[in-house]
């Protein structure tokens, strides 16, 4: 099944942002087959970012809470809240790279 997580992180944490990314990073290649897509978002390029998306495949929504609780931001404490929703491609034939 396809889904969508959106993460909210707390406000003023940039630099637990900052200080885990490169493990956070590493972590998203190390689970990339459920986690193909995943990146940061802030309303204005160069702003601290606010949150994160990631569009995963996976069997369930508890197999992605589970994954989410061993992401290095998780367990830093960078996030305020995350949202785990099914997703629909609307072409679903349709592989793209981004």
């Amino acid at each position: 099944m396809l889904f969508a997580i959106i993460f909210t992180d707390k406000l003023g944490h940039g630099a637990v942002r900052s200080a885990n990314l490169q493990a956070h990073i590493e972590w998203l290649e190390l689970n990339k087959e459920l986690i193909p897509v995943g990146g940061s978002l802030r309303h204005e390029l160069g702003e601290t970012p606010i949150g994160g998306l990631w569009i995963a495949e996976a069997d369930s929504k508890d197999q992605l809470e589970e994954l989410i609780r061993t992401d290095p931001f998780f367990i830093a404490g960078l996030r305020e809240s995350y949202e785990i929703l099914h997703w629909s491609k609307a072409n679903a034939q349709r592989k793209a790279l981004v």
